[in-house]
This record gives structure tokens, sequence and C-alpha cells, in this order.
């Protein structure tokens, strides 16, 4: 396996090198962690666990992550992009300096929120006419509650707007269940948990006509979320067969022309991540995990030094004693 810094840059990347990326992952049977940040901080432990890990990482945003950042106050209704895109300014100034390839990308993107995935692409065009690259290197449309066709045009629509760019797009068809960043899908049908290989086909055959910088969420039984083993039912050799129909229909050489990705991945068995990954999935969103890794981290902090986190002054060694090393960052 040739070395990823032989082939694509440290820091951010986007274009033809996210494209070069996803390639190696795909010939090279791995997926890129996916992890969503609301914050520098968490930004930060996400990158220096893929430094640690000598690994490539994607740093996403949510609508509902651009609305923390900027403030939970705060309610203007370009919030969320505001705080999507400042997450993206950050990403960009640190991340170079964590030694991996970075790719930086916009989560969910339901058909109400089309606004800030609107107010996201103005960002990319004015930092593409400034700097010949857009600002983030992929974005997501979630477009599944709406039928196929809908979904699928919008998504071309928009297609057509980000390839100038080169930015990537990922489209989401079949449904992922249980809750996340607000869209509520754990009642959903457990049928609709399964997108067909003709589903997915559809999605290629259209995108395809637009350009080649498209991934597609097909539903394998996924949900977000962390629940008890067996409570969820991941059937992700069916990626094999929308691999094996898209294929056949294309003649391709490949025997995995479509880059898939795996929503609900945390929790997931070995066993299931490898299945997905070797029937094409280069892309894992893992963010109940992180969040939980996040905390507790904090969890174990605070327990081990909870003598010197109940004032500011005195603590175990001293009734006059300062405490500021305990909780300044």
């Amino acid at each position: 396996m040739a070395s990823l810094n032989d082939i694509v840059p440290a820091g951010v990347v986007t274009g033809d090198d996210l494209v070069t990326l996803l390639d190696h992952a795909r010939a090279n049977s791995y997926a890129i962690p996916a992890v969503n940040c609301t914050s520098s901080s968490t930004i930060n432990a996400a990158l220096e666990a893929a430094r640690l890990a000598k690994s490539p990482i994607m740093i996403q945003v949510s609508n509902g992550g651009g609305s923390f950042l900027v403030g939970k106050s705060i309610k203007d209704k370009n919030a969320a992009a505001a705080g999507s895109v400042a997450l993206a300014m950050h990403t960009r100034c640190v991340a170079k300096y964590y030694g991996v390839p970075v790719v930086l990308h916009s989560d969910h993107c339901a058909k109400k929120l089309l606004p800030w995935f609107d107010a996201m692409l103005e960002a990319d065009e004015e930092f593409f006419a400034k700097y010949g690259e857009p600002l983030f290197s992929s974005h997501m449309l979630d477009l599944s509650e709406e039928p196929d066709e809908e979904n699928i045009a919008i998504c071309v629509e928009y297609f057509k707007r980000m390839a100038p760019m080169k930015i990537w797009l990922e489209m989401e068809i079949g449904i992922t269940g249980g809750e996340e960043d607000g869209v509520n899908n754990e009642d959903v049908d457990p049928e609709k948990l399964y997108t067909s290989p003709e589903q997915v086909y559809s999605v290629y055959d259209a995108l395809s006509k637009v350009g080649d910088m498209f991934s597609v969420a097909a539903a394998f039984g996924n949900v977000h979320g962390v629940y008890k083993p067996g409570n969820v039912k991941l059937s992700p050799e069916r990626l094999g067969k929308h691999q094996a129909y898209a294929k056949k229909m294309i003649n391709s050489p490949l025997d995995k022309p479509i880059y898939l990705v795996m929503h609900g991945g945390s929790g997931s068995t070995d066993s299931e991540i490898k299945s997905a990954v070797e029937n094409g999935v280069i892309k894992m969103n893992i963010d109940t995990d992180t969040q939980w890794a996040y905390w507790d981290g904090l969890r174990a902090f605070e327990h081990k030094n909870r003598a010197y986190l109940q004032g500011q002054i005195g603590n175990p060694d001293g009734k006059d004693k300062p405490n500021k090393k305990y909780y300044d960052p």
C-alpha cells in the first residue's frame, strides 16, 4: 500500500486530491472515519486521534452542530451556516499541523434545511473565487424522506452547481433509522431501512451524467445511535449486490464501481464493518461513539481530580491551596 503522504498532502484535501484519497481507500479496502464536531475542541480532539492513528479523517458538521458552535442562544436563521463556516475555517487553519489528510464535510441536509446548504455553497463559491478551491471538500444531501424521483432530481441540480468547483456530493437513498439532528426515524417501516440495487443504480445513472465525484449512503439496516446488541440488524452483504448490479449495468471493469457510505456506524461489530468495507464503503460515520469517547475523557478527569474541583481555593493539600491548574486549559 502506497503511503498516504506520497499521494495526497496533509491538511484539508479537495478536488483531485480528494478523489485520489477515496480511490486509495477503495483500492485498499478501508473506510475513512467521519466525526461530527461542534467546537474547536472537538475538532482538535478528532484530529489528534487521527494523528496518533496515522489515519485520514473526515471532520463534518451538521446543521445542529453549526448552530451549537455559534451559540445556542442565537436564533438567527443564518446561525447554522455561520457556525458551519466557522468550523470549516478553524479546521483549515490547523489541519495541516496534524500531518494527515483531512476531508471537510457537511452532514445530513434534509429538504427543510436546504437554505443552510445554499449558504454553505455560497461560502464555497466565495472561497473558490479567491483560492481556486472550495471551502468544504464535500457536502451531503439527505432527501431520503422524499420520493426517490424528487430526491435524485434535487441532487442532480445541486451537483451541477458543485461540479465546477470539484466538490464531492454524498447523497442518501433509503432511510437510516434512529434519531439524528432533529430528524426522527425511530418508528419508520423496517423495509425502508434497506435500499435496493435498482435504487442505488438510479442514483448512479443520474449523477454520473453530471460528474463522478459522488457517493451513495445506501441503507442496509443502519440506525443512528448505539443500541443493545441484537436490536439492530445490519445486512452489509446487500451492498455487494448494489455493486454487482451497477457493474453489470455499466459494464464496469471495477468490481466496486460505486463509492458507498456507512451511516450509523457507532456500535457496529468488527465483522459488520469489515463486510461493509469489503463491499465498497469508503466513509463511515461514527458520531455517537466519538461523542461518548469525548465525554468519557472529561468524566475520568473529573473523577480523578474531584477533590480539587470543588472550589477555586482549598483542596486536600491545604485549605489555602489554589486549584486553578486543575480547571485552566
